[in-house]
Protein backbone atom coordinates (compact mmCIF):
# COMPACT_ATOMS: atom_id res chain seq x y z
CA UNK A 1 0.00 0.00 0.00
CA UNK A 2 1.05 3.85 -0.55
CA UNK A 3 2.11 5.78 2.16
CA UNK A 4 0.12 8.44 0.19
CA UNK A 5 -3.20 6.46 0.13
CA UNK A 6 -2.95 5.39 4.20
CA UNK A 7 -5.93 6.70 5.99
CA UNK A 8 -4.93 9.09 8.67
CA UNK A 9 -6.55 10.11 12.01
CA UNK A 10 -7.67 14.10 12.65
CA UNK A 11 -6.26 13.78 16.24
CA UNK A 12 -3.77 10.54 16.44
CA UNK A 13 -2.52 9.89 19.30
CA UNK A 14 1.28 9.91 18.97
CA UNK A 15 2.50 6.49 20.49
CA UNK A 16 6.29 5.57 20.75
CA UNK A 17 7.37 2.87 18.58
CA UNK A 18 10.18 0.92 18.50
CA UNK A 19 11.02 -1.14 14.89
CA UNK A 20 13.56 -3.74 14.84
CA UNK A 21 15.19 -6.77 12.90
CA UNK A 22 15.79 -10.33 14.65
CA UNK A 23 19.06 -10.93 15.44
CA UNK A 24 19.37 -13.51 12.17
CA UNK A 25 17.56 -10.86 9.98
CA UNK A 26 20.30 -8.43 7.89
CA UNK A 27 17.03 -6.67 5.86
CA UNK A 28 16.80 -3.16 5.96
CA UNK A 29 13.97 -2.16 3.48
CA UNK A 30 10.88 -3.52 5.53
CA UNK A 31 12.18 -1.39 8.15
CA UNK A 32 12.55 1.67 6.89
CA UNK A 33 8.87 0.84 5.36
CA UNK A 34 7.67 0.76 8.76
CA UNK A 35 9.55 3.23 10.00
CA UNK A 36 7.93 5.90 7.47
CA UNK A 37 4.59 4.16 7.47
CA UNK A 38 4.41 4.81 11.49
CA UNK A 39 5.84 8.62 11.26
CA UNK A 40 3.56 10.08 8.44
CA UNK A 41 0.78 8.33 10.64
CA UNK A 42 2.11 10.72 13.71
CA UNK A 43 4.21 8.59 16.18
CA UNK A 44 7.42 8.94 16.96
CA UNK A 45 9.67 6.12 15.64
CA UNK A 46 13.25 4.50 16.86
CA UNK A 47 14.05 2.49 14.25
CA UNK A 48 17.01 -0.32 15.60
CA UNK A 49 18.10 -1.19 12.03
CA UNK A 50 19.18 -5.60 10.99
CA UNK A 51 20.27 -7.98 13.34
CA UNK A 52 19.40 -6.45 16.44
CA UNK A 53 20.67 -9.06 19.59
CA UNK A 54 17.92 -9.74 22.10
CA UNK A 55 20.52 -8.16 24.86
CA UNK A 56 20.24 -5.05 22.42
CA UNK A 57 16.50 -4.91 22.06
CA UNK A 58 16.09 -4.98 25.70
CA UNK A 59 18.19 -2.78 26.76
CA UNK A 60 16.55 -0.18 24.10
CA UNK A 61 13.52 -0.82 25.19
CA UNK A 62 13.91 -0.39 28.46
CA UNK A 63 15.81 2.48 28.20
CA UNK A 64 13.13 4.18 25.23
CA UNK A 65 9.77 2.55 27.20
CA UNK A 66 7.78 2.30 24.19
CA UNK A 67 4.36 2.25 23.54
CA UNK A 68 4.68 -0.89 20.86
CA UNK A 69 7.58 -3.31 19.40
CA UNK A 70 7.11 -3.86 16.02
CA UNK A 71 9.23 -6.64 15.28
CA UNK A 72 9.93 -7.28 11.50
CA UNK A 73 11.29 -10.07 9.17
CA UNK A 74 12.27 -10.98 6.19
CA UNK A 75 14.55 -14.36 5.78
CA UNK A 76 12.05 -16.74 6.51
CA UNK A 77 13.19 -17.38 10.52
CA UNK A 78 11.46 -14.49 12.33
CA UNK A 79 9.15 -17.37 13.77
CA UNK A 80 12.24 -19.17 15.71
CA UNK A 81 13.97 -15.68 16.64
CA UNK A 82 10.87 -13.64 17.56
CA UNK A 83 9.76 -16.39 19.94
CA UNK A 84 13.06 -16.42 21.41
CA UNK A 85 12.83 -12.63 21.61
CA UNK A 86 9.41 -12.14 23.19
CA UNK A 87 10.48 -15.02 25.97
CA UNK A 88 13.29 -12.63 26.63
CA UNK A 89 11.15 -9.48 26.99
CA UNK A 90 8.47 -11.45 28.79
CA UNK A 91 10.81 -12.66 31.31
CA UNK A 92 12.09 -8.49 31.76
CA UNK A 93 10.02 -7.97 34.35
CA UNK A 94 9.81 -4.00 33.65
CA UNK A 95 8.86 -5.08 29.64
CA UNK A 96 6.70 -7.92 30.21
CA UNK A 97 3.56 -6.20 29.80
CA UNK A 98 4.86 -3.70 26.83
CA UNK A 99 2.91 -4.96 23.67
CA UNK A 100 4.49 -6.30 20.62
CA UNK A 101 3.66 -7.18 17.32
CA UNK A 102 5.31 -9.67 14.76
CA UNK A 103 5.43 -9.48 10.74
CA UNK A 104 7.09 -10.53 7.74
CA UNK A 105 8.29 -13.60 6.22
CA UNK A 106 8.13 -15.48 9.69
CA UNK A 107 8.77 -19.19 8.02
CA UNK A 108 10.11 -20.95 4.97
CA UNK A 109 7.63 -22.84 4.10
CA UNK A 110 4.95 -19.71 3.79
CA UNK A 111 1.64 -18.97 6.38
CA UNK A 112 1.27 -21.54 9.15
CA UNK A 113 -1.58 -20.93 11.42
CA UNK A 114 -0.07 -23.04 14.10
CA UNK A 115 3.19 -21.16 14.10
CA UNK A 116 1.37 -18.05 14.17
CA UNK A 117 -0.52 -19.25 17.25
CA UNK A 118 2.88 -20.27 18.81
CA UNK A 119 3.87 -16.63 18.49
CA UNK A 120 0.76 -14.90 19.60
CA UNK A 121 0.85 -17.61 23.17
CA UNK A 122 4.67 -16.44 23.69
CA UNK A 123 2.78 -12.78 24.12
CA UNK A 124 3.00 -11.05 20.79
CA UNK A 125 -0.19 -9.12 20.45
CA UNK A 126 -0.89 -9.74 16.75
CA UNK A 127 1.20 -11.26 13.98
CA UNK A 128 1.15 -10.33 10.68
CA UNK A 129 2.41 -12.62 7.61
CA UNK A 130 2.63 -10.21 4.38
CA UNK A 131 -0.98 -9.70 3.76
CA UNK A 132 -2.08 -7.12 1.85
CA UNK A 133 -4.19 -5.41 4.72
CA UNK A 134 -1.28 -6.01 7.09
CA UNK A 135 -0.40 -1.85 6.95
CA UNK A 136 -4.22 -0.93 7.91
CA UNK A 137 -3.80 -3.45 10.75
CA UNK A 138 -1.03 -2.43 12.05
CA UNK A 139 -1.78 1.16 12.52
CA UNK A 140 -5.63 -0.18 13.52
CA UNK A 141 -4.26 -2.12 16.44
CA UNK A 142 -1.72 1.09 17.36
CA UNK A 143 -4.88 3.03 17.98
CA UNK A 144 -6.32 1.24 20.56
CA UNK A 145 -3.40 0.61 22.28
CA UNK A 146 -3.08 2.65 25.64
CA UNK A 147 -0.85 5.16 25.46
CA UNK A 148 2.05 5.88 27.85
CA UNK A 149 2.68 9.19 25.91
CA UNK A 150 1.20 12.15 26.34
CA UNK A 151 -0.72 13.84 22.31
Amino acid sequence: MELSRMPMLENPVRRKIIVTSTSSDSHIWNLVFLQLLLEEAGHEVANLGPCVSDDMLVSEALGRRPDLIVVSSVNGHGHHDGLRAINRLRRTPALARTPAVIGGKLGIGGPDPQRNQALLTAGFQAVFEGGRDDPEGLLALIDVLPSTVSA
